[in-house]
């Protein structure tokens, strides 16, 4: 198949451009705001009060940004290509290039809420859910934005679906992107929808954060097998492995044991909220 004749330049004029990519980031992010909202104003998923109030949620947004966009950058400027970066210092801030990673962006994210539960006083798992209920929404829309950047396709298929990437080489490839935004965008979020508003999930702090976890880490390795890794990287120890695997494979495990801790623990020890 060939590859749609999508420009990822949305409009331009003059210096002035707004790029698909920058949009995904955008849409994600609001949308994910809005849903944590959702979320946190909905009792019959609380077992008392809700931890996060709506003035709490529009301030966290920029602190989630912030916590993506650095986080992201840097996990791929250190993780994926830092001899590049070391003699292309300026291009650090190319962000509107591609080139971010989900692993550094996590863990930007992970700080920056940190910070903001301590700064607000509210219980950091609670807030760790809520956050890691939405993140599949800006997950499902920067893997779209990958795919129209032609950036991180797939290996050479033979596959119907297979699609001839414009810098890929003549070769078609699997579009591993939709694949990451079908498994850790739509799947991963109703995985999570499903834990939140069936099984309560919220009312144990941590579950739901663990489940995202895992259920990311599993989603990633799969895709992995048909994702092509990068070319300054290439396979770890001569086979098959990827880096990509082995940042996403201790995650299946850490999420798992984390879930099972969170679920079996009594509800006295479990975080209470000290505001007042």
């Amino acid at each position: 198949m060939p590859f749609p004749d999508i420009d990822p330049v949305l409009i331009e004029i003059g210096p002035f451009a707004v790029r698909w990519y920058a949009l995904a980031y955008i849409a994600g992010l609001i949308l994910g705001w809005r849903y944590i909202i959702a979320l946190a104003e909905t009792p019959r998923l609380w077992s008392g009060p809700s931890p996060v109030t709506r003035t709490d949620a529009d301030d966290m947004l920029l602190w989630a940004a912030l916590g993506v966009i650095l986080g992201g950058r840097l996990g791929y400027v250190l993780v994926y290509n830092p001899a590049y970066f070391i003699s292309h210092p300026l291009e650090i801030l190319y962000v509107w290039q591609g080139g971010m990673s989900f692993h550094g962006g996590a863990f930007g994210v992970l700080i920056a809420m940190l910070l903001f539960s301590r700064a607000r006083n509210i219980p950091l798992l609670s807030l760790l859910d809520l956050v890691s209920a939405a993140v599949p929404i800006g997950i499902f829309f920067g893997r779209l934005a990958n795919f129209i950047n032609s950036e991180l396709w797939g290996r050479v298929t033979d596959a119907p679906w297979g699609i001839v990437f414009p810098n890929g080489g003549p070769l078609p490839r699997h579009p591993s992107q939709l694949y990451e935004a079908a498994l850790e965008g739509v799947l991963l979020f109703i995985v999570l929808r499903v834990l939140t508003h069936r099984f309560n999930a919220l009312r144990k702090p941590g579950i739901v954060m663990s489940a995202f976890i895992a259920g990311y880490g599993f989603a990633r390795t799969a895709v992995e097998f048909f994702r092509e890794p990068d070319q300054q990287i290439g396979y770890l120890f001569g086979g098959w492995f990827t880096m990509g695997m082995a940042l996403s494979i201790p995650m299946v495990f850490a999420g798992g044991a984390l879930a099972w801790h969170f679920a079996t623990r009594t509800p006295e020890t479990a975080p209470a909220s000290k505001r007042k």
